[in-house]
């Protein structure tokens, strides 16, 4: 598929698709003999997968760690559960710490409820 497709079915502007190349994440793209790049199925599962652990925080360094070591195959899979594991860890303190923060939001709107309620 041409990066026009692969973009909208990825979800990603055509911009992020060729940073995300740059960047090394997107490898070994085929290219026409027109020089245009084609992807392939398996390409727009790592994408989506990309913007997976971009969605839950991991920092782009940390991507491209898990990438690299993605590309050398099935002798890093105990590396790679390693990666999601800590960063398991991290999501679970970070969800934590919002729902303390989501707390004290509520008590805030709360109290804010009840001075309204005593000024009618």
């Amino acid at each position: 598929m041409l990066i026009s497709e692969f973009s909208k079915k990825a979800g990603v502007s055509i911009h992020t698709v060729r940073y995300y190349e740059k960047e090394g994440l997107l490898k070994s793209i085929r290219r026409d003999t027109s020089g245009r790049r084609q992807y392939a199925p398996s390409d727009l599962e790592w994408m989506v997968w990309i913007k997976r652990l971009k969605s839950t925080g991991m920092p782009l360094a940390d991507i491209k760690r898990f990438a690299a070591l993605r590309l050398q195959g099935d002798v890093t899979l105990s590396n790679r559960k390693q990666m999601l594991s800590e960063h398991a860890v991290h999501l679970e303190s970070e969800i934590n710490r919002l729902n303390t923060e989501l707390k004290i939001v509520k008590h805030k709107v709360n109290a804010y409820n009840e001075k309204i309620l005593d000024l009618e």
